[in-house]
């Protein structure tokens, strides 16, 4: 090929083989760079997400599923252990997510596939409730996550961060 231009077809034999580019000492791209600072930024939105659910938490049970607690200590209680769960659960994914995001820098690919099927399932699960007619997509809902998560896969589904992950060591 003339003038450094890739092919607009790679075979996947070409594609599964590690690139020999300076092996260990490759720099690391700037799309893996982004790529974990948007996971960082996505754990983020998540710390904020669980920290808003916890000052909605008994107008949401109210409003959204009826649940009325005036005064009743055991559905206070319940309530109050139900939060509890969804926090600790969240804060546990959250701190997981964070610990791919160290990994994803440091150059791990199976840390950069991982991620990139997270990111995957949530668009297509927030397709399949905006095209479902259940959820809308909006600045107080799912566009920040989803913008994030597009962007997570497109920084880390680059070739130049494909190369910097399967790099020999």
């Amino acid at each position: 090929m003339s003038g450094g231009k890739r092919r607009a077809y790679e075979s996947p034999g070409d594609l599964a083989r590690p690139l020999d580019r300076g092996s260990a000492s490759m720099r690391r791209p700037a799309a893996t760079a982004f790529g974990a600072v948007l996971v960082v930024l996505r754990v983020i939105a998540g710390v904020v997400w669980l920290i808003a659910l916890a000052l909605q938490w008994r107008h949401l049970l109210e409003s959204d599923f009826g649940i009325v607690i005036d005064g009743d200590v055991t559905a206070q209680e319940v309530s109050d252990v139900g939060l509890a769960v969804i926090l600790v659960g969240g804060g546990v994914v959250l701190a997981v997510e964070l610990v791919f995001a160290v990994l994803v820098y440091r150059g791990s690919n199976w840390a950069r596939i991982t991620v990139m099927i997270v990111a995957t399932i949530s668009i297509t699960w927030s397709a399949i409730d905006y095209f479902g007619g259940d959820a809308e997509i909006t600045l107080r809902t799912t566009l920040i996550t989803l913008a994030l998560d597009i962007l997570v896969l497109l920084a880390l589904s680059s070739r130049n961060a494909r190369a910097y992950a399967r790099r020999r060591r």
